[in-house]
């Protein structure tokens, strides 16, 4: 009684349980490529008074960006990194390297700090969702955006500066984007 299918003397039997099998092994192979490779979507950069798109960044869930400046006070670069989830846009990580008015100075619950080699601090362990996040595009000093693609084979939490586990996809002027003193709105919208 046990698997009468493959032991089925008759060609067309076996012919139809192969098929099914492969049927089956390549809708399993899609349903893992499209739960592994996030849905799709668009970043969105609008002005915030007006609500004119400026751009939109073909981007995925799990994907990340930061935004790069130097602070308008303690005139060191600052670079803030996200990333983009379910249920929208959330801060990860922040990378300094002067303290000054203006930077975090104290650590948050769940926040650690640690110094990178090139004298960096960083903070990671933000986890918080950006339900409006906007920025202000210097006057003096460009701000930066940049792109990355998600390497799967690392953490979620943890987008690098250098580019360690995603790399770089795009680095965008926002000054020559949006113009300079725009307040530029970031959003996600899936597609």
């Amino acid at each position: 009684m046990r698997n009468r299918v493959s032991k089925s003397s008759n060609p067309k039997v076996r012919g139809i349980a192969l098929s099914a099998a492969a049927m089956t092994l390549i809708l399993s192979v899609l349903a893992a490529a499209f739960l592994f490779h996030g849905s799709r979507g668009y970043l969105v950069l609008e002005n915030f008074k007006t609500g004119e798109i400026y751009q939109r960044f073909p981007m995925k869930i799990g994907d990340t960006f930061s935004i790069g400046f130097i602070h308008s006070v303690n005139k060191s670069p600052v670079t803030d990194f996200y990333e983009i989830r379910k249920d929208g846009i959330y801060v990860v990580k922040t990378v300094y390297y002067g303290f000054g008015a203006g930077v975090q100075t104290e650590l948050g619950e769940g926040q650690t700090l640690t110094y990178g080699e090139d004298g960096s601090m960083i903070i990671t362990g933000f986890e918080q969702k950006m339900d409006n996040l906007v920025y202000f595009v210097g006057t003096v000093s460009d701000h930066t955006l940049t792109l990355y693609e998600k390497n799967r084979n690392t953490p979620s939490d943890v987008p690098p500066p250098s580019g360690i586990s995603a790399e770089k996809k795009q680095e965008i002027s926002l000054r020559s984007l949006c113009g300079k003193s725009a307040m530029v709105r970031f959003s996600f919208t899936e597609s």
